[in-house]
């Protein structure tokens, strides 16, 4: 409701038109909003009415946010790539709409939910952002995770 209201404010004479209203609308967007609004289908919206209500109906029913339970509840999988692990992790964020993370405290988060082998091997290295994280380790070619397979070794006894 906020982000509409300023949004009339900031358009002025342009918000009595409402045509110019639903063409100036994705300027104002950025995030997870920009994203919803470029995949609606093609000519979806026609009338303000028509975008005022389906950005109120996405954003604040509540059915689509997510909380910071389910960032920390990812994980990453043993046959994942970082690069594939942190972006999952970005859709993830990108539906926390009230939630407020600087870069330093998602990239922390994010490598707290990495496997443990490489949590391991970085531990004593910080990461300024998720990027920068991504960066430092897929320049070391981690491979994916394998546990240690016992051998069973067939011992013949004779009698």
């Amino acid at each position: 409701m906020e982000h509409v209201n300023r949004f009339i404010i900031q358009c002025g004479e342009a918000a009595n038109r409402d045509e110019l209203r639903v063409h100036l609308f994705s300027s104002s967007l950025s995030g997870s909003a920009f994203t919803w609004f470029i995949s609606l289908p093609p000519n979806s919206v026609i009338t303000w009415a028509n975008l005022e209500k389906q950005f109120h109906k996405y954003f604040f029913s509540g059915v689509h946010e997510k909380k910071i339970t389910d960032l920390v509840r990812l994980k990453q999988r043993n046959d994942e790539s970082v690069e594939s692990f942190v972006q999952r992790l970005r859709e993830v964020k990108n539906k926390c709409y009230s939630l407020v993370l600087d870069d330093r405290q998602l990239a922390d988060l994010a490598f707290q939910c990495l496997l443990p082998h490489i949590r391991d091997k970085y531990a004593s290295q910080e990461f300024e952002s998720l990027s920068h994280l991504v960066q430092r380790i897929s320049d070391q070619d981690i491979k994916p995770f394998e546990p240690k397979r016992a051998w069973n070794k067939k011992v013949s006894f004779v009698d």
